[in-house]
């Protein structure tokens, strides 16, 4: 289908048209057109061209104002003001916010249309490590990642998902020796191993092995010389090795799946993904100067990052001891994004307290020239996770909190809500559970996501499923009721565009709101702010729940022609809000 131009951009080429042909010497001026409380929109450019011409701004807004064409059948602008010291006020007709939303309605990507210049975007998200357990910390980074692929791709990116497990380092020597000396610890008593199960296993055996590691000096010294053995290829040690990646596994997926996440294994490429290509990179950097030898190790220096004594802070990307840093990894795995799956965008969805690290890391790979004018590297930087008291999220030990007890959590509480509206909609157990889980899952992921990634949040599961408020309950149940609507407005009620009826208040609002979808995801995907796109959503839910109170649907005053109306902009509604959670990862059930 062909893109629908939005009201907006309609309205903006009519102002903008009339501006070149009462001033043609202003060129192609912009009306700085926005959405306004005293009418539809509101055009403010005049002013300043005003200023730049030595003329009269509300002489120059008449000018433009009368070579506007309002009112009539087909018009699109019903009238338009000059106010103040020359702003124009302009109000759309009825016909045409219908006309544009039918449009709209006809097509199944509701008038989003690809964006231009589209290319491969790499993102990387979703970063557990190996042998731990995902804590709260891992969150954001997953929630915000997944989101962030679901727009991009929506809007014509080529998406490549990159998850960068942590699986490589000097603990691997304590927990393979150990098994190597405890060679059932790992062994599993069914056939079918659980998430749990897995990582339960895994606990057991990190804290049994880090206890040998602190109490026993040949231990120590064993374990050591293990991570030699696992740096070197060795592969019994490799073995070893790959038994501890795939029993993580098996407990990532099981908590991504609890987040009704899908991560694909091709797309887990961890730490040791890049191993093979660490030496080649250091010996680039250093050969072409961008790196250079300090006290021994291998470092990029910079002249704005100094250390609190005011000395240059280095990237090291190579320890004296032979060692590489996590840079070294880190720009081997830009060089693969750039020259082996062609990214044009490199997005890291990255804890803000790592800024300091990714700002060095791009830099270096630009004098490298790895990161040329044709690639941009972005980091995606989110804040923290705290508790109610504002302080950083923890259990009442001083724990970090478990992810998975998290959700399972934010589920019982959800499901909680559902079963107690659940009498007056008719709800099976069945659905009772399945809309709690998709309830408790939505309100975990929509806190994260309603908030600017950048800012720290607070974690509170009474105010996320609240049916009250910014939530995802709230949105969740304006679709439900939509769908209810439709339900029994049944066969004989079918949602129609009739451009021809007046509008009341609520459905110009509705309708006027609808038609932003395409622009504000546009927006998003442009400045990687999902935050952006759950405020629209909630506006929309908002202004429907405003039309649903004061515009009957069913029982309309102005006959089947208004039923069939209202329907549609129920049903417009309904279609926007589902592919807009689904954007962000979160289930609009039918009932609820």
């Amino acid at each position: 289908m062909t893109s629908v131009p939005s009201l907006a951009a309609t309205v903006n080429q009519r102002v903008a048209d009339a501006l070149s042909a009462a001033l043609p010497e202003a060129g192609a001026a912009d009306p700085l057109l926005r959405r306004s409380d005293r009418a539809d929109f509101q055009a403010n450019g005049l002013l300043a061209l005003a200023k730049k011409l030595k003329g009269n701004p509300r002489e120059l807004a008449a000018q433009v104002v009368a070579g506007i064409p309002t009112g009539g059948s087909g018009a699109v602008i019903k009238e338009i003001e000059v106010s103040g010291p020359g702003f124009l006020n302009i109000t759309v007709a009825d016909e045409a916010i219908i006309k544009t939303l039918a449009e709209r309605a006809a097509d199944d990507r509701l008038g989003v249309p690809y964006a231009d210049g589209t290319g491969t975007t790499v993102i990387d998200y979703a970063q557990p490590n190996v042998a731990k357990e995902m804590h709260v910390g891992h969150l954001r980074s997953a929630v915000i990642g997944a989101a962030m692929t679901e727009i991009l791709e929506f809007t014509g990116e080529k998406v490549v998902r990159r998850h960068h497990i942590g699986d490589w380092g000097t603990q691997f020597g304590m927990l393979i020796q150990y098994l190597i000396e405890h060679p059932h610890e790992l062994d599993h008593k069914s056939g079918e191993v659980s998430g749990e199960e897995a990582m339960s296993n895994l606990n057991r055996l990190y804290k049994a092995s880090r206890a040998v590691f602190d109490a026993d000096p040949e231990f120590k010294e064993r374990a050591r010389r293990r991570v030699v053995d696992l740096q070197a290829g060795d592969e019994e040690t490799l073995a070893l090795w790959r038994r501890f990646v795939d029993e993580s596994k098996i407990y990532f997926y099981s908590v991504f799946n609890k987040l009704d996440m899908d991560i694909r294994d091709p797309d887990v490429v961890g730490e040791s993904g890049y191993n093979d290509m660490l030496e080649e990179t250091c010996r680039i950097l250093e050969e072409t100067g961008v790196a250079v030898r300090s006290d021994g190790a291998l470092c990029v220096f910079f002249d704005d990052v100094k250390g609190p004594d005011g000395n240059p802070v280095p990237l090291i990307v190579k320890k004296s001891n032979g060692g590489y840093g996590y840079a070294a990894t880190d720009l081997s795995a830009i060089r693969d994004r750039v020259q082996n799956l062609g990214a044009s965008t490199l997005l890291y969805v990255v804890d803000a307290r790592q800024s300091l690290h990714f700002k060095m890391v791009f830099e270096t790979a630009r004098r490298a020239g790895w990161l040329d004018g044709k690639v941009a590297a972005v980091q995606l930087a989110f804040g923290t996770v705290l508790g109610k008291d504002g302080k950083p999220f923890k259990t009442r030990e001083g724990e970090t909190v478990r992810l998975v007890d998290l959700l399972d959590e934010a589920v019982e509480r959800a499901t909680a809500v559902v079963r107690e509206k659940s009498e007056k909609v008719g709800l099976s157990e069945a659905e009772i559970v399945e809309n709690g889980y998709q309830v408790g899952i939505g309100a975990v992921k929509y806190a994260d996501l309603s908030t600017s990634a950048s800012r720290d949040y607070k974690f509170d599961l009474d105010q996320m499923v609240s049916l009250h408020g910014d939530t995802s309950v709230y949105l969740q149940y304006a679709y439900a009721r939509i769908q209810s609507i439709l339900r029994k407005a049944g066969e004989e009620q079918r949602p129609a565009a009739h451009p021809e009826l007046a509008l009341a208040p609520a459905e110009r609002a509705l309708g006027l709101h609808l038609d932003q979808f395409a622009e504000v995801l546009s927006e998003v995907a442009e400045s990687y702010e999902p935050h952006k796109l759950a405020a629209y959503l909630y506006q929309l839910a908002s202004l429907y729940t405003a039309f649903y109170d004061q515009c009957p649907v069913l029982k309309a005053e102005g006959g089947a022609a208004q039923v069939a109306n209202r329907l549609f902009l129920c049903d417009l509604a309904a279609r926007t809000l589902h592919q807009g959670m689904a954007l962000l990862g979160i289930r609009t059930p039918e009932r609820l």
